[in-house]
């Protein structure tokens, strides 16, 4: 694995610099982008013959824990959270409304949804304990007097609410007007809260965490890329292969959230632009589009989905039809894990490295009153590094190694999967090979997204 993983970073520095938008902030890297292109794509290529080529274990590919298993939510934590929440709420609604000096959109856009998501593949499931459900839920069943939850979730509801709720969270970061605004986001977020909470209390928070919010679903998933585990250190992504089969709502999920994300990326390129009459140098603002980008989202879900579902497919009728085809895309559809993380931090580095320097100066004057609680008063948030040759060149390459590296463990996690059943060598080729073939694609496409001109 290690020999895999450095083949891709060589195949990428060899390849050189590239014509790209690294920072997101104007400066152009005014050299060609083939080769890394190419060089990327031939990585995750080479990662698939290479990993091919091992000897491999046969077994009956049954996961190897229940999902119940790696729901152990703390109670200590999570009340400090539900405080902090609160304190966050209450100082967003006091501040100004500028995205850059309140502190609610900065602690939910850039603190929750780029810090603490890309603390999870390298930590495991932080929010199963710092989530700000499960201690409130302990102290309301306390003065209930019972554990039981009030209602038993339905079983045919899986992992719907889940897609419906994280659908609507996409498209009111990525499509809404103004998803930064002080009072709409207090109202947001105090809706998912209270709504949450009560679903928690009604159905307990093994169900409502574990199938039908999002968020802890999607984190849960992202912690098993973690390298430790329960049983001490492990490959990267090899808590995947613990995880149980996930039913066709659970595989949308995946698929939606990282179409999700690629189509955050996307919506911003001269190329979509261009393709919807909108002048990429004359942007009219996200009021205009929110049409086009509503389509563009649901368009972008429907392309991944049907892409995805079309290589296993088509491996599974290759192999001569191994197992079940709705089981299949239930343990192959992880593999797009690793994939997911690569693009949330490869899209969110540039802006997350100023956005932090924001996030400290409101921690240092929280309530806007003057203060100095970090002595940050005279510090100066820059976003200069993005603008020289050497500081685009370093984000670009950082994203680029994210991009080929996600691919490659994703190439691996699919691998150890069809590896572990009972297929013989030719069979586990033909499964994996219109996948693999896909994912080289897909590599190629978010590392032309990484360097096509972009309107952000």
């Amino acid at each position: 694995m290690w020999r895999v993983v450095l083949s891709a970073l060589f195949l990428v520095s060899a390849a050189g610099p590239a014509f790209a938008h690294a920072s997101g902030r104007g400066f152009v890297l005014l050299l060609p982008t083939g080769y890394v292109i190419a060089g990327g794509a031939l990585a995750v290529l080479v990662s698939f013959l290479a990993v091919s080529l091992l000897p491999h274990r046969k077994g009956n590919g049954a996961p190897e824990a229940a999902e119940e298993d790696a729901l152990r939510y703390g109670r200590g934590a999570s009340l400090v959270s539900a405080a902090v929440v609160v304190f966050v709420i209450i100082a967003g609604l006091l501040g100004p409304n500028d995205p850059a000096e309140n502190i609610l959109p900065l602690t939910v856009w850039t603190l929750w949804w780029v810090l603490i998501v890309m603390l999870h593949p390298l930590f495991g499931n932080l929010w199963a304990s710092i989530n700000p459900f499960t201690g409130l839920h302990g102290l309301l069943n306390r003065g209930a007097g019972s554990s039981r939850p009030p209602l038993a979730y339905p079983l045919g509801a899986a992992y719907w609410p889940a897609c419906l709720i994280f659908f609507a969270f996409a498209w009111f970061q990525l499509v809404y007007p103004a998803p930064e605004d002080r009072d709409v986001l207090v109202r947001v977020v105090s809706l998912y809260l209270c709504l949450t909470l009560v679903a928690v209390f009604l159905f307990g928070p093994q169900a409502w965490l574990g199938r039908a919010d999002p968020f802890a679903v999607f984190l849960r998933q992202l912690g098993a890329c973690a390298p430790s585990g329960p049983d001490g250190l492990r490959w990267p992504g090899a808590g995947l292969l613990k995880l149980p089969v996930l039913p066709v709502s659970g595989v949308l999920f995946v698929l939606l959230t990282l179409s999700s994300i690629t189509f955050d990326g996307f919506a911003n390129t001269f190329f979509w632009l261009s393709s919807i009459g909108i002048n990429p140098l004359d942007h009219p603002g996200r009021t205009y589009l929110v049409a086009p980008n509503t389509l563009g989202l649901i368009g972008a879900f429907l392309v991944l989905a049907t892409a995805f579902l079309a290589a296993v497919a088509a491996g599974w009728l290759w192999a001569g039809r191994p197992s079940t085809l709705p089981g299949l895309c239930g343990r192959l559809v992880y593999s797009l894990i690793p994939i997911s993380i690569a693009y949330h931090f490869a899209h969110y580095l540039g802006d997350t490295l100023v956005n932090l320097q924001y996030l400290a100066l409101t921690l240092n004057d929280p309530l806007s009153s003057g203060a100095d609680l970090l002595g940050l008063g005279q510090f100066r948030v820059t976003a200069s590094f993005q603008n020289t040759a050497s500081g685009a060149l370093a984000l670009f390459s950082a994203q680029t190694a994210a991009i080929v590296i996600g691919h490659v463990v994703g190439v691996a996690v699919a691998h150890a999967m069809v590896a572990g059943s009972s297929l013989a060598r030719p069979a586990m080729l033909r499964l994996e090979l219109p996948l693999t073939a896909a994912m080289v694609l897909y590599t190629a496409f978010g590392l032309w997204l990484l360097s096509t001109p972009s309107a952000a």
